[in-house]
């Protein structure tokens, strides 16, 4: 088999790229760890703002106590294509109440399945990024992604099905 030949990579495209394959993955993975042992699982963002990404959860959940032991995480974005974006970041719990309300608000199975916003199970994190990866199928070489500050970004609420 001959090895594959990435497709050339104008870096001035790569932010709207790594935007693209974010924006095509339903279920990025999420890293955090486990005392000394990594820890990955699927995740399903309910908002995106940018590279910063909130993700519902369950305080009955593992990564729960994971998080708050150390909110130092990772998601991996993986497109149809295989292109890739890697999110380093910490998670933070959402207290404003704004936030918390449009995202309650896009989405109905949250609703459906916890009730009220004010159930005591639901937690919504906010994973700031603090770097930012994209890498082409075979191109075996990572871009840094440049993080926007706020005021450029679109935020998208991620509605779950």
């Amino acid at each position: 088999m001959n090895k594959p030949t990435p497709q050339p990579l104008d870096p001035s495209q790569v932010t709207a790229r790594a935007h693209a394959v974010i924006a095509a993955d339903r279920f990025p993975h999420l890293a955090t760890m486990d005392g000394e042992q990594p820890r990955l699982r699927p995740v399903s963002p309910v908002k995106t703002d940018g590279f910063t990404i909130y993700v519902a959860n369950l305080r009955s959940y593992h990564k729960t106590a994971e998080i708050a032991a150390n909110p130092r995480v990772e998601l991996c974005y993986l497109d149809d294509g295989h292109d890739q974006v890697r999110i380093t970041g910490r998670a933070e719990v959402v207290t404003d109440r704004t936030v918390l309300e449009e995202i309650w608000e896009a989405n109905p199975l949250l609703r459906q399945y916890l009730g009220s916003i004010d159930n005591p199970a639901l937690i919504i994190y906010r994973i700031q990024p603090t770097h930012v990866r994209y890498m082409q199928e075979w191109a075996l070489e990572y871009f840094d992604v440049e993080i926007e500050p706020p005021a450029a970004r679109e935020p998208s609420v991620k509605q779950i099905r």
